[in-house]
């Protein structure tokens, strides 16, 4: 007990994943830039108006519909991919990661038929992220000294802007205290408790830095922290056990033909040529294809045993780069990369740091 409160369990695993998924919806909005309208804005064939019928009966949260017009589109845009910018950097991540979790929800929430099932793993990990303390090493939040002014300015300005969110009528139903669904709670709470924290540990902080309520705050951010990573890890697990076990249900999965068929659409070939060879070679793509469903199916069996469980992630690494290239599915693979950033040993993440550490601190030599 005094480990899951002391302390936070997986601080490098959880900046990997904080650094993962901020470069993901990061480079996705800005691949997507010149198409941003067309998927998300007032050129898009899901309107705006089916949109908010949609939203009416699943309550989802955006606040795309709130004034509705290409400029407050074009706002909430590119406040994504400041958001997101923030996320990867680790600037000011408690605020940063409530602006990413509500910039990914109003977008992906806008319009529900895009997607390639990474954006549904982004989803969730911009929930959890904002539980969990993932800027405490490799980030601009752990290099600062001193906690300065700038975010007690941040933190009233937002609350001022949550303010007149929550008393216009723009808003309609997005910030309301209750919801008629489990868990029967609207974002209003979620929202304001998340800036009520925020200001009473800064108030704590600056009166009462040793005392006992300090402390208590401390601890508790741990628990949920250490809860928020073991929520992550379960998720992942129950992604692959899911997609394992209903592969073994399907047939073309059965007698190994399961590769072959979107290696020959067009949709999934980004590079026909190679698509056109891997898919000629019959015995390799029936042994990826069982390969596939076993690793999937024995990856909640591994972590039992740590080094097994390391060499079946950087394989299932691998495939997920393999599926980028290959099937032309990069934010699904990029996603589920960093999701399974939680698995990864600590010596290996550090390891990984120091090398890239020394390719940036290593001098230029002119010509």
């Amino acid at each position: 007990m005094e480990t899951f409160t002391g302390r936070a369990l997986g601080r490098h695993q959880a900046a990997a994943v904080r650094i993962g998924f901020g470069l993901v919806w990061l480079a996705y909005l800005l691949r997507e830039w010149p198409n941003r309208r067309v998927l998300y804005g007032d050129r898009s064939p899901w309107s705006m108006e089916l949109a908010q019928r949609l939203l009416a009966d699943d309550g989802a949260f955006t606040v795309l519909p709130w004034f509705g017009g290409r400029l407050w589109f074009e706002l909430v845009y590119h406040l994504a991919v400041l958001a997101a910018l923030a996320v990867l950097l680790g600037w000011r991540t408690r605020a940063s990661t409530v602006l990413f979790l509500v910039t990914v929800l109003s977008l992906q929430n806008r319009d529900v038929l895009l997607g390639d099932g990474g954006d549904n793993v982004v989803h969730l990990m911009a929930v959890y992220l904002v539980f969990t303390r993932c800027a405490e090493v490799w980030s601009l939040d752990a290099r600062r000294a001193a906690p300065g002014r700038g975010g007690v300015v941040l933190w009233a300005l937002l609350g001022a802007v949550l303010a007149v969110c929550q008393a216009g009528d723009f808003s309609g139903d997005s910030l309301t205290w209750t919801a008629p669904a489990f868990p029967y709670l609207g974002w209003a709470p979620l929202f304001w408790g998340l800036w009520a924290v925020a200001g009473l540990w800064w108030l704590l902080g600056r009166l009462w830095p040793a005392g006992e309520p300090r402390a208590v705050l401390d601890a508790l951010a741990n628990m949920v922290h250490n809860c928020a990573m073991l929520v992550i890890a379960v998720e992942v697990v129950l992604i692959y056990a899911t997609a394992g076990w209903y592969k073994v249900q399907g047939s073309r999965w059965q007698d190994g033909t399961a590769l072959y068929y979107p290696l020959h659409l067009d949709y999934f070939t980004p590079w026909p040529g190679l698509s056109g060879l891997v898919g000629s070679a019959l015995f390799p793509v029936f042994l990826i294809s069982y390969a596939t469903v076993a690793l999937q199916v024995a990856f909640p069996f591994t972590l039992m045993n740590r080094r097994v469980k390391n060499v079946l992630l950087a394989v299932m690494m691998v495939e997920h780069l393999g599926i980028a290239v290959v099937l032309g599915l990069p934010v699904f693979s990029l996603a589920m990369v960093a999701a399974d950033a939680v698995f990864l040993p600590t010596g290996a993440l550090l390891w990984a740091a120091e090398r890239l550490g020394r390719l940036r601190r290593r001098p230029v030599r002119a010509p």
